[in-house]
């Protein structure tokens, strides 16, 4: 139960996520949230809805994983693994805080899941 509902809040956080890189980016609140000037974000925007769509896609995964129950536990376990990678991978090459944002809420989640919670 605690499992699931830290899965749904994972799914949240990217949900959010693909709201800010493909429908915020390039206003006031995407360059406040994404620390962008104004030229570099307008540059940036398709790329940006490209990696909001990826976001999206785990988003879904981990909503698929939930919505199959109890056996849905691969599909579960399998996203919070891409996203924990992922959020590694932007905290080492872009910043520390998706680390937190991402990396920790994953991997919680996936121990929540993994011990049966």
């Amino acid at each position: 139960m605690i499992g699931n509902i830290l899965v749904g809040l994972v799914a949240l956080i990217h949900v959010y996520i693909v709201y800010l890189e493909m429908v915020l980016w390039d206003t006031p609140r995407g360059h406040k949230t994404f620390r962008l000037t104004p030229e570099f974000a307008g540059a940036s925007k398709v790329l940006a809805a490209n990696q909001g769509l990826y976001n999206g896609f785990l988003a879904a995964g981990l909503i698929w994983g939930l919505y199959l129950g109890a056996g849905g536990f691969q599909v579960k376990v399998f996203f919070l693994l891409c996203v924990a990678i992922a959020g590694l991978y932007g905290a080492a090459t872009v910043g520390r805080k998706i680390l937190y944002i991402q990396t920790v809420p994953a991997v919680v989640a996936l121990l929540a899941v993994w011990l049966g919670w």
